[in-house]
């Protein structure tokens, strides 16, 4: 063997032993979790329950940060410009791509700027509407909105949130038009509904489900490809729309450059808690379906909705100078 091959095998070995060790050693101190959403929504219950578990795991404190604010911005771009140690990562929804698309200006790119680290959850919605609107399937509903056209109020938690554009794509598959309300976030949009206010809302179905029970809001189908397990005897909107689907999901990102070692250590603790009984059981009462990829999975899936995501905001029509 020549010199240069032995040298080359040797500072190889060195790499990845080092890199092994690195990543062995991690985390030796609490690594930062940023929320960019608010506490107590969503995005926050899900980054709580995982990392708690993950702490648990790692010995390690998972400490949550949220810095919410601009469609989750605000934390997105405070992860950007944080190193890439792996002691700050985030848990962002699927907004972070819509962002991309609705925003013209924005402080960092969701492609070149994050590492993904692994999806943590899978979200599907709801369609739900006010008791007092004559419907009880998404054939009735179909019907009444052709029926009468733009009378219908849809709520969602303002532009380019998972309520519009999941609403936004039902009503063009189906050949609908109707009338987009917004608020200032998906629990405004479900008082409105259960006060009147609108007709119906498409959201995830955490929203909804405890108000079905009581008899404010009535179910009508979920967004899913397949009936949901928590609600087996409600339909999918795709029995009646073929080929509409209309879920979203919650991931884990570090800042780009965040060394492998470290991101693959994460990846495979993510996966462990994600399926510890315990934890699955709350994703599961939350309405969301507990998930794992690999990050090269995860990054792939990235660029295929970034792409898909594209579509979608522009059939919607939302943009936001």
């Amino acid at each position: 063997m020549s010199t240069i091959r032995l040298l080359g095998a040797f500072v190889g070995l060195i790499v990845f032993a080092s890199g092994t060790a690195w990543s062995q050693a991690y985390p030796a101190k609490p690594v930062r979790v940023v929320v960019v959403f608010p506490a107590g929504g969503g995005t926050d219950t899900v980054a709580r329950l995982v990392f708690q578990k993950v702490g648990e795991q790692l010995n390690q404190q998972f400490p949550i940060d949220n810095r919410a604010g601009a469609s989750g911005m605000i934390g997105g771009a405070i992860v950007a410009k944080s190193p890439p140690d792996g002691y700050t990562i985030m848990v962002y929804s699927q907004t972070l791509l819509v962002n991309a698309h609705v925003y013209q200006k924005m402080q960092y790119d969701v492609l070149k700027d994050f590492t993904g680290i692994s999806m943590l959850t899978r979200l599907v919605g709801m369609l739900g509407v006010h008791p007092s609107v004559p419907v009880r399937t998404t054939k009735d509903l179909i019907a009444l909105a052709k029926a009468r056209p733009g009378e219908l109020l849809y709520g969602t938690a303002g532009v380019g949130a998972y309520q519009h554009l999941s609403t936004s794509v039902f009503a063009n598959m189906a050949g609908l038009k109707m009338t987009h309300v917004p608020f200032k976030g998906g629990a405004p949009a479900v008082v409105a509904l259960m006060g009147g206010e609108i007709h119906m809302i498409i959201t995830p179905i955490a929203e909804l489900f405890p108000h079905i029970n009581s008899g404010r809001v009535r179910a009508i189908a979920v967004t899913s490809d397949k009936r949901n397990a928590q609600f087996p005897a409600i339909p999918t909107i795709a029995e009646t729309v073929k080929g509409y689907e209309f879920t979203s999901w919650f991931g884990c990102f570090a800042p780009a450059g965040t060394p492998k070692a470290i991101v693959d250590r994460l990846s495979a603790e993510i996966k462990q808690a994600v399926a510890d009984p315990d934890v699955a059981a709350k994703l599961t009462a939350q309405g969301l379906d507990p998930m794992h990829m690999t990050p090269e999975a995860f990054a792939k899936h990235v660029r295929l909705e970034y792409d898909r995501l594209r579509e979608v905001v522009k059939l919607s029509g939302a943009r936001i100078e």
